[in-house]
């Protein structure tokens, strides 16, 4: 398809105002209303993720999951199941998984899944992790003459605590960062990368906290890492939160829902959602990085456990869109039946959501001619897209007719990463190419990913065609 695209980059020109019935060659005026679908779209970097597995896997039983990415291929259930399609996988892996002799990493873990996330349409979303309290540093780490930050004696002392200031610390996990960096950094597959270097997890807290100098030099490796593939800030240390949304990451946190607030000894008890949360988007400065870079969520524990605490799943789904919420990963665990509306509504609204209002074009048209266009766009979702994909107009001659092969597609001169929720507009034109067969086409609107010239965004809208263009009228070429 890409050797028939023919893409006019044409500087927007306003040359009717929108709603006049005439065009500058005489022609009458085609005014297109689309109608609205109310479905939840599956579309690209946004949506319930898929956790350690991938579209098409069986899900999770009860309430318990898997910290431990997967490190050979997975088989589809034998039924599909219960679990909305998604568009990403989100897999993490420990240092000792990945790295389980100092220097012999195990690329072909995150190879593979790569891989498998392609093949079930979706990307990767990724986070390495260093350690947890089941899960220890790799053995050669703590034999490499590293610092210790606690002792056998101490009331951690089962699990080896590393010292985050010490030098080797930087050095080793800074270069296995730098490695993924030069080996997945800007690959169209990878969704986001999780920034991770302190505490279990890499959550960015730990009882033994380093000076934020130290914090600063283990985000840095990340940023200096992956350049091109958006990177995620982990949420709990504030001063760390906002260097580095500064310099550019998105952020996401790992506890959405806890809403442990029953008085304990007659004291509210303390709560992720209540008491910290809310509070730290505004003190850390970052109620408006959504504008730019993606907000992504985890549950605290699983959205059935919130349903056996008796926890008010409309506060905790309404607060995670007033954050701008673009992707919510609920660790592949069952959504309760019970709340299956909630989720519906609130998977129409997180991300992105695009319906064409309005379009306005000339019925008639002259080839080797400039060509007014109007639309009016609703984002009806929370947040932008956050990768470039081309708005674009295809003329294509209907079915069955001799010119069939012969359509051509005009880039329009927008960027949609800045349609923000609410209105978009555009006054503008474009041009006819000379050389088009005369007779009547079909006028089609796409959202194209720049990688194969296919349309790959579902607009909220009736007159989606197979091959994924919407087909909205037809014009006349002359």
């Amino acid at each position: 398809m890409l050797r028939r695209i023919l893409l006019l980059l044409v500087f927007a020109i306003t040359v009717v105002p929108a709603g006049d019935p005439q065009d500058d060659q005489g022609s009458e005026t085609a005014v297109i209303r689309p109608s609205e679908i109310e479905e939840a779209l599956v579309n690209p970097g946004m949506g319930i993720t898929t956790f350690q597995r991938f579209n098409g896997d069986p899900i999770n039983a009860g309430l318990e999951w898997s910290e431990e990415g997967p490190t050979s291929k997975l088989q589809p259930a034998s039924a599909p199941p219960d679990f909305p399609d998604t568009s990403i996988a989100y897999c993490r892996w420990f240092w000792s998984a990945i790295e389980p002799e100092r220097g012999k990493i195990h690329w072909e873990i995150m190879d593979r899944a790569l891989e498998q996330a392609r093949e079930r349409r979706q990307t990767l979303a990724i986070r390495l992790m260093p350690y947890d309290q089941r899960h220890p540093l790799p053995g050669w780490y703590q034999n490499s003459g590293a610092r210790r930050a606690n002792q056998p004696a101490d009331k951690d002392g089962n699990i080896w605590q590393p010292d985050f200031s010490d030098p080797l610390y930087l050095k080793y996990w800074g270069e296995l960062v730098a490695a993924a960096g030069a080996r997945y950094d800007g690959n169209p597959y990878l969704d986001t990368v999780d920034i991770s270097s302190v505490g279990y997890w890499g959550e960015g807290w730990s009882d033994y906290m380093p000076a934020f100098q130290h914090q600063k030099a283990l985000i840095d490796i990340w940023l200096d890492a992956f350049k091109r593939t958006p990177l995620l800030m982990n949420f709990d240390q504030q001063e760390a939160l906002t260097y580095g949304t500064e310099r550019g990451a998105g952020w996401r946190l790992d506890c959405l829902g806890d809403m442990r607030s029953n008085p304990v000894n007659g004291t509210a008890r303390w709560c992720h959602m209540l008491d910290f949360y809310p509070q730290q988007i505004v003190r850390a400065r970052i109620a408006d990085v959504w504008q730019r870079s993606p907000v992504s969520l985890e549950t605290c524990w699983v959205p059935g456990y919130w349903l056996k605490q008796g926890w008010d799943v409309d506060y905790i789904l309404g607060q995670a869109l007033r954050w701008h919420v673009t992707s919510v990963n609920i660790k592949s665990s069952a959504i309760p039946p019970a709340w299956n509306k909630q989720f519906e509504a609130f998977q129409k609204r997180m991300g992105y959501r695009f319906i064409l209002r309005r379009l306005e074009y000339p019925k008639v048209v002259k080839t080797g001619r400039m060509m007014p266009v109007h639309m009016w766009w609703l984002n009806a979702g929370v947040a932008p897209v956050y990768r470039d994909y081309w708005l674009a107009v295809e003329l294509r001659p209907p079915s069955g007719s001799v010119e069939r092969n012969r359509s051509v597609i005009l880039r329009v001169p927008v960027d949609v990463r800045k349609w923000l929720p609410g209105d978009a507009v555009f006054d503008g034109t474009l041009y006819v190419p000379e050389g088009l067969t005369p007779g009547t086409y079909n006028f089609r609107i796409g959202l194209l990913d720049p990688r194969t010239g296919e349309p790959s965004i579902r607009l909220a809208i009736r007159g989606r065609a197979s091959d994924g263009w919407y087909d909205l009228g037809s014009i006349g070429v002359e």
